[in-house]
């Protein structure tokens, strides 16, 4: 792995392809209102939560219907302009940017929960449905659906780029709970992978195929999803250490003995600081564990015991208990506004955020010689992690008008990445490659397994229209 060197070759060239004026005219025409060419609205469709700045999209479709995906594809297609899905922006990698221009197609108003199967345990759902209106829309069935990646994204962009969250050590990510899409191809045309069916051998699996393509082989307009009864008893707890090393510990010894917990979140002592001047609270300002369990009373009982037992081990204190919805939706909106209390405690700030995942026995090896680089850079930073399958994310929060802090993350970023590889863990446990991680992406896989992946690219979109320059260059 080469080390970054300067500004300049942190930030990926941008070579917008030209939008001609018939495409537009084309658009409106089919689209009329829902079509949108307001530099307000292309500048909202051409940000995300990442650090890069690039020119908004030419003109912003709301689509409405899986008709209308296909439509603005085959117009886009005939002028072999690109195309990138928009679903609510909360990536972090860059994935909704414009970096060879193109149009945007919003589908957000692809809202609506088409079916649910309580008896199989499944739910059909358009791809702008959120996770958050998901499960209040199935709440009365007696049935949750799990991935929590923290933001309220929606469905169609958490498949896109293969997310999970903090209940993955529990219930897995998209990759296991996905069971058929519908899928707008580069040609525009729509077509279905998969069933409701648990399992199936039918040809490729073409299904995992889309789910964590990032948009870049087609348009997500239809998702079929596992769904999980709710559990009987529900109990949370935070529990404090003398370090993170000792935090870390508790869960890999927690993990290795098979308790079956639900959440096992990490928050290192200067994001406690964060959360608490954030949100008004009163946590100790420690390494914190912040601990959910699922199960039937007896089990949640013992499941927390055992653990509670291991903590002590390795100095945890001040456990808080959590058992009615309320303390526990308390708990867990600290735990997600993390980033937000991030950027409030360094106004105007950026934030590079990694996204390492590691076999579970390295945890303690990778984290603790990275939080060891990270305080001698000088660069604030917050960490939070889903410690229970090995995934940990850095915060850099960088001064936009001091070049040299950015340097300095992304060295931070390289090495941490560099030694998570060594260690037989991937640059990316959730976020996706995007455009951030490209180059760590053949560093991971091998040229090799590179090139068979833009081999089925060209295969499946010989213009490269479908959000062009994410994941590998052509």
């Amino acid at each position: 792995m080469n080390a970054p060197a300067s500004t300049a070759q942190l930030i990926p060239e941008f070579h917008p392809r030209e939008v001609p004026a018939a495409l537009i005219e084309a658009l409106k025409a089919r689209f009329g209102e829902k079509c949108s060419t307001a530099l307000v609205v292309r500048e909202q469709h051409g940000r995300d939560e990442s650090s890069f700045t690039v020119p908004p999209p030419a003109a912003v479709v709301f689509a409405e219907s899986t008709e209308d995906v296909a439509e603005a594809v085959r117009l886009a297609a005939a002028h072999a302009v690109p195309v990138i899905p928009f679903g609510v922006g909360s990536s972090l990698e860059g994935h909704l940017l414009a970096v060879q221009g193109g149009i945007s197609i919003d589908v957000s108003r692809m809202n609506k929960v088409l079916s649910v199967n309580a008896e199989d345990l499944t739910v059909t759902v358009q791809p702008g449905v959120t996770r958050k209106q998901l499960n209040e829309e199935i709440k009365s069935t007696g049935l949750f659906f799990p991935i929590d990646p923290g933001a309220d994204a929606s469905l169609g962009g958490m498949a896109a780029t293969r997310a999970s969250g903090t209940n993955a050590v529990r219930y897995g990510t998209m990759r296991e709970n996905v069971l058929a899409l519908e899928v707008v191809t580069a040609q525009g045309e729509a077509i279905r992978t998969g069933t409701r069916a648990k399992k199936s051998s039918a040809g490729y699996d073409l299904t995992r195929l889309f789910v964590g393509s990032e948009g870049t082989l087609g348009v997500i307009t239809e998702i079929t999803l596992k769904i999980f009864p709710l559990p009987e008893a529900v109990s949370a707890a935070i529990c404090s250490f003398p370090s993170i090393e000792a935090a870390v510990r508790t869960v890999i010894q927690t993990v290795q003995l098979g308790v079956p917990i639900a959440r096992v979140e990490l928050i290192d002592a200067n994001t406690v600081r964060m959360v608490n001047a954030y949100a008004k609270l009163g946590l100790r300002e420690e390494p914190m564990l912040l601990m959910e369990f699922h199960g039937s009373p007896a089990g949640v009982q013992e499941q927390a015991e055992t653990v509670q037992e291991i903590a002590a081990e390795f100095g945890g204190n001040a456990f808080e208990w959590a058992s009615t919805p309320e303390e526990r939706t308390r708990l867990w909106t600290a735990r997600h506004n993390a980033y937000f209390a991030a950027v409030q405690s360094r106004p105007g700030c950026k934030v590079i955020s990694t996204d390492t995942c590691v076999p579970i026995s390295r945890l303690a090896d990778c984290l603790l010689d990275s939080v060891a680089e990270a305080d001698a850079s000088g660069i604030p930073y917050f960490l939070v992690g889903h410690v229970g399958d090995g995934n940990f994310h850095f915060g850099y929060l960088l001064d936009p008008e001091r070049p040299e802090e950015r340097v300095k993350a992304e060295q931070l970023n390289h090495d941490l990445v560099g030694r998570a590889l060594r260690l037989e863990g991937t640059c990316t446990g959730e976020h996706g490659v995007g455009l951030h991680k490209m180059g760590f992406l053949v560093d991971e896989t091998g040229a090799g397994a590179v090139e068979m992946m833009r081999t089925i690219k060209r295969a499946l979109d010989p213009q490269n229209i479908m959000n062009p320059g994410k994941i590998f260059a052509l």
